[in-house]
C-alpha cells in the first residue's frame, strides 16, 4: 500500500503575496509575540508547577478535574513546557498554553534527535545543494538566500508524528507525547523550490533530503542523528520553506537557529533543523531515521500489540485531521448561569477543515463551532463557541474536526501501530458545573 498526499490546489501568486504581507502585518502588530533570547539554552529539570493534563482519547478514563504536580524545566526563551527527555531535549506544550492563534516562540514545542550545534554564526552559515540529480551544485550564505530569492511568510503547522503516543495501548516506546507536540507560528524565509530551481534538477529526481549540523548522541561526528526527506513533488509546493525566522524573530536555538526546513502538513521529522546541506536524490532517501520502522506505520491495519515486519511498514506522508480545545484548561469549574467560552484550533495535513463539532453528552449530540478559514494553506484554523450546560455536575467537552473530504477525527483511538504515530482521537476536557 502506498500513501498519496491529498491537497487543495495551490493559491495563485497574487493571493500568496497578500498572505505574505498580512502575515508580516500580524507579526508587526505584536500578535502572539513573546520574548526571545538568543544563544544556546540550557535545560535543568525541576519539580513544582501544576499543570492539568487530560486523557484525550474518547475511550480513555475521565479527564483530570484538578491540577496535579508535573515535571517542568527551564529553557531560555521558553515558558511552561513539559519535559519528556533531557538527552536529547524533548518538551511539549500543554494545550491550554497553545491558546494563541499564532504560536509564540516561547510556546513552540522542542523535538530533538541529537545535540544542537553550540556555536552558530548566522553570517557565515552556509547551505549547500548537491545530490545525484542536481544539475549545478551550489553553496549559499543566508545573506545570499535572503537577497537572491523572494522572501515569504507562511503560518504553517509543524506536528511531531508521535504526538499523542502516550495514549496507545499496549504502550509503545519513544517519547510519551500527550497533545503538545504541535505548533503553528508564522515562518519567515523563502520557498524551497526557488533554491532547487536555481540549482536545477534532472528528470530522474525523486526525493529532496536534508543534512544538519547537530551531533549524534554518541558523540560520533560521522553519524547523523536524523536525515530525512520528502518526494520532490512535496518539496516543490508553495508551503515547503527554507526558514530563518519565526514570528518576525530569529529561530529559537532549539527550534533550528539559524536555518531550517518547514514542510507544511507532514510530520515534523521532515522539517529538518540546523540544515547545512540539501540533497536532490534519484531515489527515496536512505538517511538516518528513513529506514523502517522509523516514521512508518503498518501498510495494512494490525491488531493492538501485533508484531509487524519492517517490510510491511509504509512511510508517513500527510498528517491526519485533528483539533485541540485550548480554552478553558481541563478541570475548570464553571457557573451554570453563564455560557462557557471555548476556543481552539483544527487542522489537516492535506486539506482544510470544513466543520468543528462539539459535544457535552459523550457524543450523543453535536454543535458546530464558529470556524475560521486558514490564513493560508496548511495553517491551522481557529474556532470559538459559547456553550450552555443543562444542569450542574460533571461534563466532558469533546471536539471533533471534519475535513473537506468528509473525513472526521475518530472518537476512539485510531489503529494501533508499533511506533505510536498518528493518534488523532477526539480531544476532550473535563468541566465541573456548579
Amino acid at each position: 500500500m502506498t500513501q498519496k498526499d491529498r491537497h487543495l490546489g495551490s493559491s495563485d501568486s497574487t493571493d500568496l503575496e497578500k498572505v505574505d504581507q498580512e502575515n508580516r502585518d500580524r507579526v508587526n502588530q505584536g500578535l502572539s509575540r513573546r520574548g526571545f533570547v538568543k544563544g544556546l539554552a540550557s535545560a535543568t529539570a525541576t519539580l513544582g508547577a501544576s499543570v492539568v493534563y487530560s486523557n484525550q482519547g474518547a475511550n480513555q478514563s475521565a479527564p483530570a478535574l484538578s491540577t496535579t504536580p508535573t515535571e517542568t524545566f527551564t529553557i531560555e526563551g521558553k515558558d511552561g513546557l513539559r519535559l519528556l527527555s533531557d538527552h536529547p531535549i524533548n518538551a511539549e506544550t500543554p494545550p491550554h498554553l497553545l491558546n494563541d492563534d499564532i504560536t509564540p516562540i516561547n510556546r513552540m514545542f522542542v523535538r530533538n534527535n541529537g545535540i544542537p550545534p553550540q556555536s552558530v554564526n548566522f553570517d557565515t552559515w552556509t547551505l549547500t545543494v548537491d545530490g545525484e540529480s542536481v544539475q549545478s551544485s551550489k553553496t549559499y550564505l543566508i545573506s545570499d538566500l535572503k537577497s537572491r530569492f523572494k522572501n515569504i511568510s507562511r503560518q504553517l503547522i509543524v506536528e511531531c508524528g508521535g504526538n499523542g503516543r502516550a495514549e496507545f495501548d499496549p504502550r509503545v516506546s519513544g517519547n510519551q507525547w500527550t497533545l503538545g507536540a504541535v505548533g503553528c507560528p508564522i515562518w519567515d524565509g523563502i520557498r524551497l523550490k526557488d533554491v532547487l530551481e536555481d540549482c536545477g534538477y534532472s528528470d530522474d529526481a525523486v526525493y529532496v533530503a536534508y543534512h544538519s549540523a547537530d551531533t549524534h548522541l554518541s558523540g560520533d561526528k560521522t553519524r547523523e542523528p536524523i536525515s530525512r526527506g520528502v518526494p520532490i513533488s512535496k518539496a516543490l509546493e508553495e508551503e515547503s520553506m527554507i526558514s530563518w525566522g519565526m514570528n518576525g524573530e530569529d529561530l529559537h536555538p532549539l527550534n533550528g537557529h539559524p536555518l531550517r526546513l518547514v514542510i507544511g502538513g507532514w510530520p515534523g521529522s521532515v522539517s529538518g533543523k540546523w540544515i547545512n546541506r540539501i540533497s536532490i536524490r534519484d531515489r527515496v532517501h536512505d538517511g538516518a531515521k528513513m529506514a523502517s520502522p522509523s516514521y512508518r506505520v503498518p501498510c495494512e491495519p494490525v491488531a493492538p500489540g501485533a508484531e509487524v515486519s519492517v517490510d510491511n511498514m509504509c512511510i508517513i506522508h500527510a498528517m491526519p485531521v485533528k483539533s485541540l480545545i485550548t480554552q478553558p484548561r481541563s478541570g475548570t469549574q464553571h457557573l451554570k448561569e453563564e455560557p462557557l467560552h471555548l476556543h481552539g484550533h483544527a487542522w489537516s495535513g492535506h486539506s482544510v477543515v470544513q466543520d468543528l463539532r462539539l459535544s457535552i453528552d459523550f457524543g450523543q449530540t453535536w454543535h458546530s463551532a464558529e470556524l475560521q478559514p486558514p490564513v493560508n494553506r496548511l495553517a491551522w484554523q481557529n474556532w470559538d463557541y459559547d456553550i450552555e450546560f443543562p444542569s450542574e455536575g460533571y461534563f466532558e467537552v469533546w471536539a471533533r474536526a471534519i475535513d473537506a473530504s468528509g473525513v472526521a477525527q475518530p472518537m476512539v483511538l485510531p489503529g494501533w501501530n508499533p511506533k505510536g504515530y498518528l493518534n488523532n482521537a477526539c480531544h476532550r476536557i473535563a468541566v465541573y458545573v456548579s
